[in-house]
């Protein structure tokens, strides 16, 4: 066969053939972006640390040291969650908006919730993993909440589930323990029941109204729940709810800083969420802004073709390179006897 008349030009940065462009061990190494994490902490060197427990959570009640609640919807942020020392991971369905772009929570399913729960199960392992149940999956009865939270459990990786609501699911909250799933209620504001409270309101604003917030949460906590939310309330109501309880951990959002915890969204915390923003959320980071100037560089880069540079490139042995412009230069649309006998002759 003839051969091409003028020989490939040869790339920059061909080696000979002695040496790799990486050593003989990074060249057969599987270097790969989604090659599996090693094992370490990747957030920082914070000392392996217990098991957060229901007992544990107590005893920081007992003790006055605020418990620390943050939600975490996938892998990545459930491991920033393990590595920082949160107490309580909370695969909140807030997700329903801030991952899946839904209008509200009421959208989001039991199946897309334990997606999410499950990725986060692998990557959170010491604060304890609590699971808000969906809407629709606790209110038709407790044998209907008993199967929808044994699958949050045993399929998700859940330690104990979230519902919202007051003495109309005291028994599903009593049901659930008694059978060995602890329950975290939630009262004040219920985002799944927004559109009976006409919005996003505070909540127990007057006298009467701040009963029934008190109510809901004594009736929480007589049917067993360990821990409470206490959203959107004023934090005289917050302070006092939590001092009324006798053994029920109070976590506050939006429930001023005597609640016994604080827990934030995720996305409100780290500035990522740029839909509505509540009155009690403070952004701790700007994350977007970090990632808007990331996608805008990398963008820059592509364009004026300094990424890839050549340390970020894969070399070849010269001879190799050498030997393949032959074989290149006689191989013609259609044949592959040549790349056979290549293959034949190693």
């Amino acid at each position: 066969m003839l051969r091409l008349a003028k020989r490939v030009q040869r790339p920059a940065g061909l080696t000979d053939s002695t040496q790799c462009f990486y050593s003989y061990r990074g060249c057969t190494r599987r270097w790969m972006s989604v090659r599996p994490e090693e094992r370490q902490d990747v957030y920082g060197s914070a000392l392996p640390r217990k098991k957060v427990t229901i007992q544990h959570l107590h005893a920081l009640r007992a003790a006055r040291t605020p418990i620390t609640v943050l939600t975490a919807y996938d892998f990545p942020t459930a491991r920033a969650c393990e590595a920082h020392g949160v107490d309580i991971t909370l695969v909140g369905d807030s997700l329903a908006q801030v991952c899946l772009g839904y209008d509200d929570t009421t959208r989001l399913t039991l199946d897309e919730m334990l997606h999410h729960v499950r990725a986060v199960a692998r990557g959170s392992r010491t604060p304890l993993l609590v699971a808000d149940m969906p809407f629709g999956t606790y209110h038709a009865s407790p044998e209907d909440a008993i199967q929808n939270a044994i699958r949050l459990v045993r399929d998700g990786g859940a330690e104990a589930v979230k519902l919202e609501g007051g003495p109309e699911i005291a028994d599903t909250v009593r049901r659930l323990t008694r059978i060995g799933i602890p329950v975290m209620a939630h009262v004040g504001l219920l985002p799944q029941r927004h559109v009976m409270s006409s919005g996003f309101r505070a909540q127990g604003r007057t006298a009467e109204g701040a009963l029934d917030v008190l109510r809901s949460a004594l009736a929480m906590e007589e049917a067993g729940a360990f821990a409470m939310v206490l959203e959107a309330i004023p934090h005289a109501l917050g302070a006092y709810i939590s001092r009324r309880l006798a053994r029920a951990a109070t976590i506050g959002i939006g429930a001023g800083a005597g609640t016994d915890g604080q827990v934030l969204v995720w996305d409100d915390m780290v500035g990522t969420w740029h839909g509505h923003q509540a009155k009690f959320v403070r952004r701790f980071a700007d994350v977007k802004a970090e990632a808007d100037r990331g996608v805008k560089a990398y963008m820059e880069a592509v364009r004026e073709r300094s990424f890839p540079a050549l340390s970020e490139s894969y070399g070849m042995p010269k001879a190799e390179w050498e030997r393949f412009e032959e074989l290149a230069g006689e191989l013609r649309v259609g044949e592959t006897e040549i790349l056979d006998m290549s293959m034949e002759t190693r």
